[in-house]
């Protein structure tokens, strides 16, 4: 009897072990044809208080590729496809400016970074609008942040970084971004 005891006790917090791991364990999600627009982004992001007409109101625009690693891992792979490092430099700047640094002109949440993929920006950053899918740009816009830490670390890309130049995003440390003082600043490489 006693035995018999010991092995349904043991069965039974077998049992109690697998359920909670099935329970607790929680798969991400991997949209593959979302439907966000981008639109409602760029009709979010404001670069001046000054409009035309009555004011519209404030529109919170959530990034559903925020904290999504798979997203994270297709803005990368999206990121050198569009050939972004070929002025970004795999983050650490060159013609475009840097995006692993804590400074952020035009802004650095993700309806920001959208905008400005879309709308392009003046001495340099072309315009992809219609180009990219919405769904790539909220990835990419993922990507972009994770680059400056400005992402959670648990969801790190799946791609294999031993041959890349850079550390890896999932190593950079979290930053809290500041605005730049004017559009005219000099780039940290022209700074004395």
């Amino acid at each position: 009897m006693n035995d018999l005891t010991i092995r349904r006790d043991r069965l039974v917090a077998i049992g109690f072990v697998l359920a909670t791991g099935v329970l607790a364990c929680r798969r991400e999600e991997r949209r593959f044809d979302d439907s966000s627009a981008a639109s409602s982004a760029l009709a979010a992001v404001t670069q001046d208080t000054l409009q035309p007409g009555v004011p519209r109101p404030h529109v919170t625009v959530v990034s559903r590729s925020e904290g999504n690693a798979f997203d994270i891992s297709e803005g990368k792979r999206l990121f050198d496809q569009w050939n972004c490092s070929g002025c970004h430099s795999h983050g650490g700047g060159n013609m475009g400016p840097p995006l692993m640094d804590d400074e952020w002109i035009y802004g650095s949440a993700p309806e920001n970074i959208v905008a400005t993929i879309v709308e392009g920006r003046p001495n340099g950053m072309p315009s992809f609008r219609g180009r990219i899918q919405p769904q790539q740009l909220w990835q990419l816009a993922a990507y972009v942040r994770s680059l400056a830490g400005l992402q959670s670390k648990a969801p790190s890309s799946g791609r294999d970084d031993h041959m890349q130049v850079k550390v890896d995003e999932s190593r950079t440390p979290i930053r809290t971004p500041r605005a730049s003082a004017s559009r005219n600043t000099p780039a940290k490489s022209e700074k004395p």
